[in-house]
C-alpha cells in the first residue's frame, strides 16, 4: 500500500480540516501528522480505497481506518480525540 498522493488527498479535503484544527497534532508534510516527535497518524491508497493510519494505545503500532466514504471519517476523529 503506498502513501496517498495529491489526488487522494483531494478527496480527503474535509477530513484533513478538521484534523489540521486538532490541538496536539502537528503536519510536518501533507499527509503526515505528528504527535510530539512521532508518527501520528498518516495516509495510504490502494486499489480498494483509501486508508487512515492511527498510532495505537501501546504506541508500537498502527490501526488502520478506512476513510474512502466520508460516512466513516466520524470513527477515526472519534479515535484519534480519544488518543490525543
Amino acid at each position: 500500500m503506498k502513501h496517498a498522493g495529491p489526488a487522494a488527498l483531494a478527496r480527503l479535503t474535509g477530513l484533513l480540516a478538521v484534523l489540521r484544527t486538532m490541538g496536539g497534532l502537528k503536519e510536518k508534510k501533507p499527509r503526515i501528522f505528528y504527535r510530539k516527535s512521532r508518527a501520528f497518524l498518516h495516509f495510504h491508497e490502494d486499489p480498494i480505497g483509501l486508508f487512515a493510519d492511527v498510532r495505537d494505545q501501546s504506541g508500537l503500532d498502527f490501526d488502520r481506518f478506512d476513510v474512502t466514504n466520508p460516512t466513516n471519517w466520524p470513527a477515526l476523529l472519534e479515535t484519534v480525540r480519544k488518543r490525543l
